[in-house]
């Protein structure tokens, strides 16, 4: 193994020194975020014996006409807080090698895929998260014909900075169908792709003993598979997909001998001014990891996508919904975007744009997990439980945008969300909240803007209401300054301010800051990490070239 990093780092010094040349292109990417932790009693925030945390990533890539190279330096002895203790180390853990010839592609290494949306396999990298999830091995990918793609990997999971022992296998095709009166694919021609995946996962036997006379007879092989039609035409775009698993008892279903089904359908309708999408999707024991006892969120293979909004506004983004795959559920979403045009009594001068979405999750029939085995939770419980509410998350949120003069644009929000504690983080009960949102922004010249926001939740669970405050000066193209503040004004009465100046010039972005972080769930499409508090000064540098 590290002979191959070797080769792969050589093969990417050699491309360096030719970058001159039009035969090689050479990219890469510098990210570190440091913090500098403080003590803090009132918001529960410890320092260890680290002085400085960071979770610092160098990428380096090349690309030829025939050869790909790349790798990744990961420096994460100190990690950020909230990331589990085998997250810490450093060195090389990331690297590939992709040949490239006529209508085929090879990759040897680390192999990042996703067949159709993912719901039996999907490995990807996000860093906010912890997650990488990549297969040491190999990908061929080709296209025989016209509109047909096949793909075929196998390969070891990284967890961390080791690989999990057992194989993963799998293959996928697409096949593009386009409307015979086409004479080429365009934006309005009737486009159909249909497509097909199958997943196995070997892992040896374990020894897990129920009693002091009886063990668990695990299956050595689980099979996934997924089928799915996708319909464009014109402005409309129709997707329906289904996908199932074999008997995969694991930690976070409680070690039961039950098959996995999920299934989704989604339909969206765009045209200037207007965008419609409407989903339902249905999940059952889908949780599919490479390692039976793993937890939290390392070893998924698969994944399954929230149908939830990820919100960006501060208290909006309170209490995120994190999918709850081994318990299974309903989930449905809406959205509708429009644009008033100018000029109208309810666009006004210059306009105004309408957002407006519903979210809906809940139990299946039969009673889920205590604890829901979710990736957000922190433990994982067998046992099951009845509760009187069988809503998981519910999200009801309208946004207006409008310039109100020439320089100064104001976005209001409001939104509904009932956030069921118990089944999302295992503690807690139904938090029922109403959340309003002011944004504005005023141009004072082309280089300079200040904007505002003022945010306000009012709850009777939980810790009760929140107040939120931000102002952020803009001094394009370099400089931005933000200040902001997060006040529990309904039991602790504790305050989470910040301070932050960031710079940025060319592919370089520096920011530093001061402040509060409240402990809580970071989220991203219904994939959590759960966040304890930490006070102190932080620094990230983010370069591209």
């Amino acid at each position: 193994m590290r002979r191959g990093v070797l080769l792969l780092l050589a093969t990417c010094l050699m491309a360096t020194a030719s970058a001159q040349t039009n035969d090689i292109v050479v990219s890469g990417s510098v990210q570190s975020d440091v913090l500098i932790p403080q003590e803090d009693e009132t918001i529960g925030a410890e320092k260890d014996g680290d002085w400085a945390k960071t979770n610092t990533y160098i990428d380096l890539q090349a690309q030829s006409k025939y050869v790909d190279a790349g790798l990744r330096f990961e420096y994460l002895q100190h990690p950020l807080p909230g990331f589990e203790p085998d997250f810490a180390g450093w060195g090389v853990r990331h690297y590939w090698v992709k040949g490239k010839l006529d209508k085929a592609e090879l990759t040897l290494g680390a192999v990042y895929d996703q067949f159709g949306s993912g719901l039996i396999f999907r490995t990807y990298e996000e860093r906010s998260l912890g997650v990488d999830n990549s297969l040491l091995g190999g990908r061929l990918v080709v296209q025989p014909l016209k509109g047909v793609t096949i793909k075929a990997l196998t390969g070891k999971q990284r967890r961390y900075w080791h690989y999990n022992d057992s194989w993963i296998t799998g293959a996928d095709a697409e096949v593009e169908l386009f409307s015979p009166h086409a004479s080429r694919p365009t934006s309005h021609a009737l486009r159909l792709t249909l497509g097909a995946s199958w997943v196995n996962k070997h892992e040896d036997q374990e020894l897990l003993m129920t009693d002091a006379t009886h063990r668990l007879n695990f299956p050595e092989y689980v099979n996934a598979w997924d089928v799915r039609a996708n319909l464009h035409s014109g402005n409309w775009s129709v997707l329906a997909e289904y996908a199932g698993k074999t008997q995969d008892p694991s930690a976070d279903n409680g070690f039961i001998y039950r098959n996995g089904s999920a299934a989704l359908l989604s339909a969206s309708y765009s045209k200037k001014g207007l965008s419609l999408l409407a989903q339902v999707k249905r999940s059952e024991d889908m949780s599919f990891r490479s390692k039976r006892m793993g937890k939290l969120t390392s070893s998924y293979i698969n994944y399954l996508p929230a149908f939830t909004e990820d919100h960006t506004y501060a208290l909006p983004a309170l209490y995120p919904y994190a999918t709850q795959l081994a318990a299974g559920e309903w989930a449905y979403q809406a959205t509708l975007g429009y644009k008033f045009k100018r000029k109208t009594v309810l666009g006004g001068r210059y306009g105004m744009d309408l957002k407006a979405g519903f979210s809906y999750v809940r139990a299946i029939d039969h009673e889920p997990l205590a604890n829901g085995g979710g990736p957000g939770t922190e433990g994982y419980h067998s046992s099951f439980m009845k509760w009187g509410d069988d809503t998981y998350y519910q999200d009801l949120n309208i946004q207006l945008t409008r310039r109100l003069t020439r320089d100064f644009r104001l976005s209001l929000m409001y939104m509904n969300q009932h956030y069921n504690m118990l089944i999302v983080e295992g503690h807690g009960e139904m938090v029922k909240s109403h959340i309003f949102v002011a944004d504005g922004k005023y141009q004072f010249s082309p280089k300079t803007a200040l904007r505002g926001e003022l945010q306000y939740l009012t709850t009777r669970q939980d810790e009760g209401d929140w107040a939120f405050g931000l102002l952020e000066l803009s001094l394009a193209p370099h400089w931005m300054v933000t200040v902001s503040d997060q006040w529990n004004c309904g039991e602790s009465d504790i305050h989470y301010y910040q301070g932050l100046v960031t710079f940025a010039a060319g592919a370089h972005r520096l920011q530093a800051g001061y402040g509060r972080v409240q402990a809580g769930y970071n989220c991203s499409g219904g994939v959590c990490r759960y966040v304890p508090a930490y006070k102190g000064f932080t620094l990230s540098y983010n370069y591209n070239f």
